[in-house]
């Protein structure tokens, strides 16, 4: 493995500051810094039970099986599995029920999105095994694996469908112990690190990630001339691999390249948080739509806890990191009631859905909240 791409504790945060023009600090300071202490374990549980209380008071009709909200019910049984509340199991199990454990776009599909409710039937199906509930997803991804165009790669042709599709394949590979899983899950995501429009997607000089190839060097910049390297789809790359991770073994071939990418992404973004907590809607210009952003900054949250909790860095160095963005989103973005404010919603780039308000919300950034909060709460005593 190459040393220079193997960043971990204090000296990678001041080394990455200067990779990319703009990665710097935050344009505008919040009245009050965060705290860099995590709050107690029972704290953090009860704003999780809080906010996914309010969610699901909100929404008595559970909603589709697309990637948003399904990303929405990997956080809450993320909160079942911490808690051992039924009632988000009960809820999460009338979701896929009502879509009879299906997928958009049936099993013929290779859309990575619809391959998103999987993750929620995999959780499922861990807490209550039943073959039906992998019925879909597992047919889907073995049509890919085996069937379907199997040498065809190319189909993760966006960053956010590293979180959508990397667990799904790294979970049946391990339930199913076909190692094949594992080597498609790999060759899709190479494609998308290092083929995608020529060079990949990735950004190997500064350890982000562009959201797809529209945006890559020479083409989209930001009204200041610096890159667009966008928040929540560098969040959905943290989140992608985070969940890889804690399904394959250490000694799975590729394990190096996942845990050091990821490394890598934790670093960099720990060098450009602002000092609210929150991050930009693109991290490397901080004067491109500065404002708190919530989505972003959970997913950054929870690969950050994970990183910390699996050894990949340093808790002296990171744990701060965590908390100030933990804190940030609890005193900022929560609601009393507990509505999740401040998300930027459904896009591809900072400029989509704006503006960014306190009364803006949306369906998967509530589950990168309760996926950011259950991870830490692992951190905190």
């Amino acid at each position: 493995m190459d040393r220079r791409h193997l960043l971990a504790g204090g000296a990678a945060l001041a080394a990455t500051t200067s990779v990319l023009p703009g990665l710097a600090g935050p344009a505008t300071a919040a009245p009050a810094a965060p705290s860099p202490q995590l709050p107690s374990r029972a704290a953090i549980i009860s704003v999780l039970r809080r906010v996914a209380d309010h969610w699901i008071g909100a929404h008595s009709n559970s909603g589709d099986n697309g990637w948003a909200n399904a990303t929405f019910f990997s956080g809450l049984l993320a909160l079942h599995r911490l808690t051992g509340d039924t009632r988000y199991l009960g809820y999460a199990r009338g979701w896929a029920e009502k879509h009879a454990y299906g997928l958009m776009g049936g099993v013929s599909t290779r859309h990575a999105d619809n391959h998103c409710a999987g993750q929620a039937y995999l959780d499922l199906y861990e807490i209550e095994p039943e073959e039906q509930k992998l019925t879909a997803i597992e047919a889907s991804l073995r049509r890919m694996v085996y069937t379907d165009q199997p040498a065809k790669n190319d189909d993760w042709w966006w960053d956010d469908a590293l979180h959508m599709a990397m667990p799904p394949f790294a979970r049946i590979g391990a339930l199913r112990g076909d190692t094949q899983y594992w080597e498609k899950l790999y060759s899709l995501y190479h494609h998308t690190k290092q083929v995608r429009g020529g060079p990949g997607l990735y950004d190997a000089g500064s350890g982000l990630w562009y959201r797809d190839d529209r945006f890559l060097p020479g083409k989209v910049t930001s009204p200041g001339g610096k890159p667009v390297l966008w928040s929540r789809g560098n969040g959905w790359v943290a989140g992608g691999h985070t969940k890889t991770l804690k399904v394959l073994p250490a000694g799975e071939r590729h394990v190096a390249e996942y845990r050091d990418t990821l490394t890598r992404l934790v670093t960099a973004t720990a060098a450009v948080q602002r000092t609210d907590g929150f991050w930009n809607v693109n991290l490397a210009d901080s004067s491109h739509l500065p404002g708190p952003e919530t989505s972003g900054t959970a997913f950054f949250a929870y690969g950050t806890a994970y990183a910390i909790s699996a050894g990949l860095v340093t808790g002296s160095a990171f744990l701060p990191v965590a908390a100030r963005a933990w804190n940030g989103l609890v005193t900022t973005a929560v609601h009393a009631d507990g509505f999740l404010g401040y998300v930027q919603k459904v896009g591809d780039r900072p400029e989509s859905s704006q503006p960014i308000t306190y009364d803006s919300t949306a369906d998967f950034a509530v589950g990168a909240f309760l996926l950011a909060g259950t991870e830490l709460a692992g951190l905190a005593v």
